[in-house]
């Protein structure tokens, strides 16, 4: 799978982790390197985890899938890349923020939701026979960045929330368009 693909593949997964980010840093009444330090890490290591995690389930299940491996990736890009798509039009606001979502359960469950969308990847790219070790790395870096970028937007631009479900929105497309080149790359087309 060519560099771009992934990098491609890591954005659109970090899209969510973004929109959270931006939430969060909207939300927090004082902002320090702590919070922006756990919120990136956790979120960065989730989303490398889970996508190793699809990976190493999906090698269990390869053998049988074989012949419709990349239909499988396919269809579950373009659903990851939907789902996006659908999520983007809900509120991202932060009426019910917790006191500090960088800690505790709330940074927990935070970091999964973020990075079910990886687990789903990860399967495909076991699918497509993909070397895990550099799509993993490049996914929990990029979503690493984003999370910090976030952030610090969010705590710029606190009343402009409209700009996380944009780019969910490029983010879900963006899958789209990866599923339907892993078809053009199997022939189907």
């Amino acid at each position: 799978m060519p560099i771009l693909a992934q990098f491609l593949i890591a954005f659109a997964l970090a899209i969510d982790a973004f929109a959270v980010s931006m939430a969060t840093g909207a939300c927090l009444p004082v902002l320090s390197l702590g919070h922006v330090a756990r919120l990136a890490v956790s979120f960065g290591l989730f989303q490398a985890g889970m996508n190793i995690i699809g990976w190493a389930g999906g090698l269990f299940f390869r053998a049988s899938f074989e012949r419709y491996d990349h239909w499988i990736a396919f269809t579950i890009l373009v659903l990851v890349g939907l789902n996006m798509i659908r999520e983007s039009r809900k509120k991202h606001g932060c009426d019910r923020c917790p006191p500090d979502p960088t800690r505790g359960w709330t940074l927990f469950i935070l970091s999964v939701a973020t990075s079910i969308d990886a687990l789903a990847v990860g399967l495909s790219f076991s699918m497509l026979k993909v070397n895990i070790w550099l799509p993993a790395t490049l996914i929990g870096l990029v979503a690493f960045a984003l999370s910090v970028v976030g952030i610090y937007l969010g705590r710029l631009l606190r009343n402009a929330p409209v700009i996380g479900s944009r780019a969910e929105v490029v983010g879900g497309v963006a899958l789209l368009i990866i599923g339907v080149r892993i078809l053009h790359e199997h022939g189907v087309f």
